[in-house]
């Protein structure tokens, strides 16, 4: 199949590539000429493991192509994704206006017959308003589908190319055959293809990211209550999670969650209820357990020091907000850090792929480290904000000689308590005793 994707973010870009590797032609379209010159060139704009070797092989192959003419792109195109960015609006609600600049677009380029596929989270009504927008503005037949993405920040070539299912919201059976022909080859192993309507599809993505941040939010507040109470969360979590109606996923503390999803996918279904006039205290909760959570290291790391903070450096390992990305939004990391600086505290940072995209935030104000060990020389405690692989097993000796003070604060439970106190360290954790 020809296929256009406008937008060359990460849903786009990771949709896009996947969609060339399974044999389709596909242009990414975006207006975005600094980045358009990137992809050309075989550079990305942003770090997805596997990602780059795809977009190389595939541009190599003559399957993916990089523009910034939308005619161009749309023009001979089956399919149309959007996969633009619906950041959040200052109520709290997805901020629509590239979607509607997009569309109003696509209704001066189109010349036939199209299936416009909404990829981006929108609000339940946007694929109907959408749908209405261009056939107000184009006199051609002009399906348009709800395919939400569901790709996961560092494991996203997997959850493209072998999902646990696919979601489409369709009006007529015709579109939702001509999307199962295009993902049958990722669905070799029986995985489900979904169909519903629309605003099924559009409500399914917040949903299961509102189901998501519920189980974070959950444990973390349980966390707490069991450092209160001298339980070990550890014990608790696997004492639940053998449950088959609980499971394991999504049940790990730690300092709160962050990314360009959850944070504003949950604040745009509280703006829907809020307009809708229906009651939506669990998300309420939700969210505020986990603003309240992002503050937990922070109080940790105040009340061990009291007055003596401003005098001290801290070594700082993690600053994207998950593990295999260089994506900080909404990351927990930001809200230590600004803490941290406004109390005079000296930082020196290390993550292993968002140290760019905090020095554009930051500038000189932290010291920025290649090293893990690099940041721990002269500093007077550890703190452990983003669990990389590569800060599982540390060498604690090493360690030891290199803090000027043995106190490490772990915001993700990456180590053993009783292990850290043989090497003489403090050792803070999340829901769990201090030794």
């Amino acid at each position: 199949m020809k296929i256009a994707v406008i937008g060359t973010g990460y849903v786009g870009l990771v949709t896009g590539t996947c969609f060339a590797e399974s044999g389709n032609e596909v242009t990414c379209i975006d207006k975005d000429v600094r980045k358009v010159e990137m992809l050309k060139q075989g550079q990305l704009p942003i770090y997805e493991p596997g990602l780059l070797e795809l977009v190389q092989r595939n541009r190599r192959e003559g399957r993916l192509y990089f523009t910034t003419d939308l005619a161009a792109g749309v023009g001979p195109a089956q399919l149309v994704f959007i996969a633009v960015g619906t950041p959040q609006s200052a109520d709290g609600s997805a901020d629509l206006s590239t979607v509607w600049d997009v569309a109003d677009a696509l209704a001066a380029v189109i010349t036939g017959p199209k299936i416009v596929v909404i990829k981006s989270t929108v609000p339940v009504g946007t694929n109907r308003a959408v749908a209405e927008r261009l056939a107000a503005r184009n006199k051609h037949a002009i399906d348009v589908a709800s395919n939400p993405e569901f790709l996961k920040e560092g494991a996203a070539i997997d959850d493209c190319m072998k999902p646990d299912r696919v979601v489409v919201g369709v009006r007529r059976p015709e579109v939702a055959e001509v999307l199962h022909e295009l993902y049958a080859p990722f669905l070799r192993t029986e995985r489900p293809f979904l169909v519903m309507s629309p605003e099924s599809a559009e409500m399914t993505k917040y949903v299961a990211n509102a189901m998501l941040a519920t189980k974070i939010s959950f444990i973390n507040e349980m966390a707490n209550l069991c450092e209160r109470l001298e339980a070990d969360i550890n014990d608790v979590r696997r004492g639940i999670g053998h449950d088959g109606r609980i499971g394991f996923q999504f049940l790990f503390p730690g300092a709160g969650y962050g990314g360009s999803c959850f944070p504003k996918d949950i604040r745009a279904l509280l703006s829907m209820s809020k307009k809708l006039g229906v009651p939506a205290h669990v998300l309420e909760a939700v969210d505020h357990v986990n603003e309240a959570q992002k503050q937990v290291l922070v109080r940790k790391v105040r009340e061990h020091y009291g007055d003596a903070l401003k005098t001290k450096t801290l070594a700082v390992w993690g600053l994207a907000f998950k593990p295999r990305t260089d994506d900080i939004r909404e990351a927990p990391s930001l809200v230590f850090l600004d803490a941290m600086l406004q109390s005079g505290v000296r930082l020196r940072v290390h993550d292993p792929e968002a140290m760019t995209n905090v020095k554009a935030v930051y500038g000189d104000k932290l010291v920025y480290c290649d090293r893990p060990y690099g940041a721990l020389e002269g500093a007077h405690g550890l703190v452990i904000v983003t669990e990389w692989q590569e800060f599982r097993h540390p060498d604690f000796e090493v360690m030891r000689r290199l803090l000027a003070e043995r106190v490490i604060f772990d915001g993700r439970n990456l180590y053993d308590p009783k292990t850290l106190a043989g090497f003489g360290f403090t050792y803070y954790s999340i829901g769990r005793k201090t030794v």
